[in-house]
């Protein structure tokens, strides 16, 4: 990882959150505010960074910790995974670039690897960005005393919006074979009129979603399948011209 920046270079406080930024969380559908910080692949202008791909945000408590050790080695296992869906991958911690460096080797040694990890790990030492993006944990605080930031993951469209979040607390690693099935039904949905039911998996057969009438959902997806109800209700509608 000699590409990365120092300290020295850049200083650990130093994240630049853009004008017209509000402080807080994030709500479905908000534009992803845009941002400039250290990251183990040099300043990253996140919205530049981001260009018009699908895109992974994913926080961690600290580095040096079991559960964030085993969760950044499984992403870079994955990472083909997420390039074949057009998925930027980024990370974000609150140690220095310093850190993040040298537990770069431990995620490596961890999962039997070695080079570098194939995506960037942001820098927040002052929670900065962490606040601003809601992914401060209220309950954990690290040695000094300073808020941890929660396993939160965001999920951003082309168009710069969050998609998807959840939350995880810092006992609970997370499952990126579920995240990539989020990923499949999300980039799914948005191209054909469906939904994705309980538990569904590439493959599964899809519902229509309800705003198509039952004329439209005959003419759009021809071989249909629909479930009778006590109801007499025609929602449960299921295809597999997908």
């Amino acid at each position: 990882m000699g590409c990365c920046l120092s300290q020295d270079t850049f200083p650990v406080s130093q994240v630049h959150l853009h004008k017209g930024t509000r402080q807080g969380g994030l709500n479905l559908g908000d534009e992803i505010p845009d941002f400039t910080a250290n990251s183990t692949e040099g300043i990253i202008n996140f919205h530049e960074w981001l260009g018009g791909s699908w895109a992974i945000l994913f926080s961690h408590p600290a580095d040096f910790t079991p559960v964030c050790t085993t969760e950044l080695g499984r992403v870079m296992q994955l990472h083909e995974d997420f390039r074949k869906r057009g998925v930027k991958v980024i990370a974000l911690s609150c140690n220095s670039i310093a850190d993040h460096n040298t537990w770069t080797q431990d995620i490596l040694a961890y999962i039997n690897a070695t080079g570098d990890l194939p995506y960037p790990i942001l820098e927040d030492t002052d929670r900065k960005l962490a606040t601003r993006l809601g992914m401060v944990d209220p309950v954990e605080h690290d040695q000094l005393g300073m808020p941890m930031t929660c396993r939160a993951v965001f999920i951003i469209g082309p168009d710069k919006r969050l998609r998807l979040s959840i939350l995880y607390p810092a006992t609970t690693g997370r499952n990126f074979n579920e995240i990539l099935r989020v990923v499949d039904s999300l980039q799914l949905t948005d191209r054909v009129k469906v939904a994705t039911p309980v538990d569904w998996k590439p493959g599964d057969r899809c519902l229509i979603v309800p705003a198509l009438s039952d004329d439209e959902a005959q003419s759009i997806f021809p071989n249909l399948e629909l479930l009778p109800l006590p109801s007499k209700k025609n929602y449960l509608r299921y295809t597999l011209d997908y």
